[in-house]
């Protein structure tokens, strides 16, 4: 027996796990965690409708989205540098898949207008089967071909793929309803990304300094470090726990009822200045607003009560403050 035949015979002594890697993890979960929070707040009225999506909350969401790919691809690389292990493999995207199918189905009975049908966990699981085929390549090629992800759909963008079976992959030009839409592109780029740098820094023996560090004693740390490595649960009872404390919360202390006044004038505006110029829209939106704050009939047309297409009091405020507004 060659000497070659012995150490393929010898069992492998399991790669020491990374500190730092569950750290970042970790934190990743709990800057998620933060976000949904922020979403929670708004469905129940404590912050601004749509403020979530927009603005830093909105890059902020994209980041933590980025992090967590770019950690998945990191732990596929680890997880498989000596050679695919077939069960292990197939066991953890077993548990991603089962995870990601009851986000689906939780969310198509909670909220069936803007169910997750391809989130974070379905795009990690998709990603994964993906980057079978990068482990054998060199790292740079998976950068590369992350990289191209990343750019596509900034460049191609095809009406073809507006349909639920194929809004997945990411070159859709019209954008689905979901509370949570993560496709495959751009977000396959950080994923091989992830896994393109960690072959790198396998072969230069980055990765053997990163395991000789410790994380530390300290309480945060030791959190953090647990959570990172249960990530999967996390991400599955966070959500519901937040939703109850913020459901209790309420139930004692309920958010204050919005002003619907800005909100009118705003999406007033917006409509308006689709074909006329911001001045003229400024002008007509006020005028509109006061006109229909004077007469009562604000409300009305709030709650829907008034069909502002249909009712001639609407229609003759709207000549009025179109002439009125005029330069």
């Amino acid at each position: 027996m060659s000497e070659h035949d012995d150490k393929a015979l010898t069992p492998q002594k399991p790669a020491r796990r990374i500190d730092a890697l569950d750290l970042a993890r970790g934190l990743a979960l709990f800057a998620m965690a933060s976000y949904h929070f922020s979403w929670d707040l708004e469905q129940f009225g404590y912050l601004d409708s749509g403020i979530s999506g927009r603005g830093w909350l909105k890059l902020y969401a994209r980041l933590i989205a980025g992090s967590f790919l770019f950690l998945a691809g990191v732990s596929l690389a680890l997880a498989h540098d000596a050679g695919l292990r077939p069960l292990a493999f197939l066991k953890r995207l077993g548990m991603i898949v089962a995870a990601a199918a009851l986000i689906t189905i939780a969310t198509l009975y909670a909220t069936p207008g803007s169910f997750i049908f391809f989130g974070i966990l379905h795009a990690i699981a998709a990603a994964s089967v993906i980057g079978l085929a990068f482990l054998p390549l060199p790292g740079v090629v998976a950068i590369g071909a992350g990289l191209v992800c990343l750019a596509l759909p900034h460049f191609y963008q095809n009406g073809a793929f507006n349909t639920i079976w194929l809004y997945w992959i990411g070159l859709h030009s019209v954008p689905p309803r979901s509370n949570d839409f993560v496709p495959l592109m751009p977000w396959l780029g950080p994923f091989l990304i992830g896994l393109g740098c960690t072959k790198l820094a396998i072969r230069f023996t980055v990765t053997e300094r990163l395991a000789a560090l410790y994380g530390g004693d300290g309480l945060f740390s030791r959190i953090t470090r647990y959570c990172g490595r249960h990530s999967l649960a996390f991400y599955l009872a966070h959500q519901p726990v937040l939703l109850a404390l913020v459901w209790a919360f309420a139930q004692v202390a309920p958010a204050q009822p919005a002003d619907p006044v800005p909100k009118f004038v705003s999406e007033c505006q917006a409509g308006c200045g689709i074909e006329n110029e911001a001045g003229f829209c400024e002008r007509f939106c006020g005028c509109v607003t006061d006109e229909l704050l004077s007469k009562g009939l604000f409300k009305g047309l709030a709650n829907g009560t008034i069909d502002m297409t249909t009712d001639s009091r609407i229609l003759g405020i709207a000549e009025y403050c179109t002439a009125t507004a005029q330069p």
